[in-house]
């Protein structure tokens, strides 16, 4: 079985979250899906409390819960409490995923039922599109810190070499590729070794917890971009639009090189290699 998470911000339910509940309930292996909405109350009373009777009344379903956070607690703490439920109740496979994401149902349970049939395989991307069907390239090598910060404040031409590798566009992106690094906008994950690898570390608010579990869980479990499905994503890349999301992005990506190293950093020579 699987259970679903999605967390929420100030969410567009009318374009977004509704035709993609819609969608996800026609699921067969699932058990539950998490709305994880971290909207401030103060916004939330004005904004989403016609939504959730919308949800109620459109979806009265036992298969959809809708969490109010209270606060905007960040990414990886609001899916871990999903997470928690999934070990909880033993639930195979746990889905997290973003509310601009377009998936169809089919390839949801396709994917469930390949991932069952190979227990070596702890999180599952398949390829990603943008909406005009151009590949978003969300499977990576494991940044260094040129990576990150070079390819926010450096002129394109100066690191296109090393950019193209650090996406693996070095690489055959119609096969599939065991990468160390799977972006956090649709991460189907084995719930036991998401377990095992601590589950998302709640230190970031944002951005970089999807690298760390990913590498976290690679170290035991094949962790696969596979291209036999395809997924559409509107990424908002927000922090090239708003300074505050930009300081957000720069201060957790310093915990993440603080906690694993800036430039000395073995496992992420050794993985990159391999």
């Amino acid at each position: 079985m699987l259970n679903i998470s999605i967390m929420l911000y100030r969410p567009q339910w009318e374009q977004e979250v509704l035709p993609l509940v819609k969608e996800l309930l026609r699921v067969k292996n699932l058990r539950k899906i998490y709305l994880l909405d971290n909207t401030e109350p103060e916004y939330r009373k004005t904004e989403t409390v016609a939504q959730k009777a919308t949800l109620a009344t459109q979806f009265g379903t036992s298969k959809l819960r809708y969490m109010p956070m209270g606060e905007n607690m960040g990414y990886g703490r609001a899916h871990n409490i999903a997470l928690r439920e999934s070990a909880y109740y033993q639930t195979e496979l746990h889905l997290v995923m973003n509310s601009d994401i377009r998936v169809k149902a089919e390839d949801i349970d396709a994917m469930h039922d390949w991932m069952l049939a190979h227990p070596e395989v702890g999180q599952l991307m398949p390829k990603v599109l943008n909406p005009d069907g151009t590949q978003q390239y969300l499977a990576k090598r494991l940044p260094a810190p040129i990576d990150v910060f070079g390819h926010r404040f450096l002129p394109a031409w100066l690191i296109a070499r090393r950019n193209r590798r650090y996406e693996l566009r070095d690489m055959d992106l119609s096969r599939p590729v065991n990468a160390p690094y799977l972006s956090g906008c649709f991460m189907l994950l084995r719930t036991k070794a998401a377990v095992e690898a601590g589950l998302f570390d709640e230190r970031y608010f944002m951005y970089p917890e999807d690298i760390d579990l990913t590498r976290t869980i690679h170290r035991n479990y094949l962790t696969l971009y596979y291209p036999a499905w395809t997924i559409v994503h509107d990424h908002a890349r927000s922090s090239y639009k708003d300074k505050h999301m930009l300081r957000i992005h720069i201060q957790n990506m310093c915990l993440y090189f603080n906690k694993w190293g800036w430039l000395f950093d073995r496992e992420r020579h050794t993985f990159n290699n391999l």
